[in-house]
C-alpha cells in the first residue's frame, strides 16, 4: 500500500468509525508499521488541513468534528484501484464507438493520467482493454445534442429516418434514457407525435435540435416496465409468449443465457433445454432463433412457428439452386 492509498484507507476508517480508532488496528488496516502512521496523520494534519486528534485514554485517533463541519479530503481523490476502474469505463466507451465523446473525456483521461504517476499507479489499461464490437453502426454527429438533451431533460427537435418503411419523419421527443445495446445506441423517449413511448436508433436520427421546452417526465416504473416487459429492443407490452426447444448441444450455452429477464426455462429429459420468452414485435426473436438453426425448434404460437419455418425454407430454396458458372456440374 503506497501513500497516497494510506491517506485514503486513513480517511475512510476515520471518517465511519464513532469512537477514536485503536492504533494497533490502523497499523493492521495501513499495513504499514507505528512510524509510518505517525507519518501518515502528520502529512495529513499539515498537508490536508485533517483535524486529526489523538485519545490518550484510548490510545486512538478521530476527527474533531466540533466545529460541526464534515471532514472531506481535498479535491479530486482517489485510491489507485478506483482510478484504475474510471480509466477502464473510460477506455470501454473509447473502444465500444471511436471518437464518440473523445474530445469531452480527453481532459478527464489527461487528469486521470496524471494522478496516476503521481500515486505510482502506473500500467497502462489501454493497452490491456479491447472490447470486440459485431455489428455496431457509428452512433453519428447527433450523439452529443441527443445526450446533452437527455442530461438536461430539455426536448429534442429530430428529423428520423425509419428503416423499416425507408422514410423520415419529423418528431418532437422528450428524452428518457440512452440505451447501448447490442453494440449500438438507443433513445428511449416519449413521442408528442404518437403521444407514446418508442424507441429511436441513434444513428438513424438525421438532424437534431435540443428545445427550450422542459421535457415531459415519464415515470421510472413506466420505463422500466416498457423495456422489460417485452424482447429486445422492440419494447412494449408483451402480447405473445414464445416456446423454444433447444437440442442437447445448443442447450449448454442456452441454459446459461439470459433472453429475457422474465424468461423461465427447464430442462428436458433428453438433456434438451425448453425456453419461454415474452415478446410484442418477432423481428429481433426471429433473428436469435435462426442463428441456431436446426439446433431449436419453435413450438408455439403456431404462426411463429410457421414464420421461422417459411424463411428456413425460402433459405434451403435458395441454396439448392445451381449457381455453377456455366459448363461446370455440380
Amino acid at each position: 500500500m503506497d501513500r497516497f492509498d494510506r491517506i485514503y484507507r486513513l480517511n475512510q476508517l476515520l471518517s465511519s468509525a464513532r469512537y477514536p480508532v485503536p492504533r494497533a488496528r490502523i497499523e493492521e488496516e495501513l499495513e504499514c508499521k507505528r512510524e509510518t502512521v505517525k507519518r501518515t496523520i502528520r502529512d495529513m494534519r499539515l498537508y490536508l488541513n485533517a483535524p486529526i486528534e489523538y485519545d490518550r485514554d484510548k490510545n486512538g485517533y478521530y476527527y474533531d468534528l466540533s466545529q460541526g463541519e464534515i471532514y472531506e479530503l481535498p479535491g479530486l481523490w482517489f485510491n489507485a484501484s478506483e482510478l484504475h476502474g474510471l480509466l477502464s469505463v473510460q477506455q470501454l466507451l473509447s473502444e465500444m464507438q471511436p471518437g464518440l465523446l473523445g474530445e469531452q473525456l480527453a481532459p478527464l483521461r489527461e487528469r486521470i493520467d496524471r494522478l496516476l504517476k503521481n500515486q505510482h499507479a502506473g500500467g497502462d489499461i489501454g493497452s490491456r482493454l479491447r472490447v470486440q464490437r459485431a455489428a455496431a453502426r457509428p452512433a453519428g454527429e447527433h450523439f452529443g445534442r441527443v445526450a446533452d438533451a437527455t442530461a438536461r431533460r430539455r426536448r429534442l427537435r429530430i428529423v428520423y429516418h425509419g428503416r423499416a418503411e425507408d422514410r423520415r419523419s419529423e418528431r418532437e421527443l422528450s428524452p428518457q434514457r440512452l440505451i447501448h445495446y447490442r453494440d449500438n445506441w438507443y433513445l428511449l423517449a416519449w413521442c408528442h407525435l404518437r403521444e407514446a413511448l418508442r424507441t429511436f436508433a441513434i444513428d438513424a436520427i438525421r438532424s437534431a435540435g435540443v428545445l427550450d421546452a422542459a421535457a415531459h417526465e415519464v415515470p421510472e416504473s413506466d420505463l422500466d416496465a416498457y423495456q422489460q416487459d417485452s424482447y429486445g429492443i422492440f419494447s412494449g407490452k408483451a402480447e405473445s409468449l414464445a416456446v423454444l426447444r433447444f437440442n442437447a448441444h445448443s442447450a449448454r450455452w442456452v441454459a446459461g443465457e439470459q433472453w429475457h429477464p422474465q424468461q423461465r426455462g427447464e430442462w428436458r429429459d433428453d438433456g434438451g433445454y425448453e425456453l419461454q420468452v415474452p415478446f410484442s414485435r418477432p423481428e429481433e426473436l426471429i433473428m436469435d432463433i435462426l442463428k441456431y438453426g436446426a439446433d431449436v425448434e419453435v413450438i408455439a404460437p403456431a404462426w411463429l412457428r410457421q414464420r421461422v419455418a417459411g424463411m428456413l425454407e425460402e433459405a434451403a430454396a435458395r441454396y439448392r439452386k445451381d449457381t455453377s458458372p456455366p459448363g461446370e456440374g455440380a
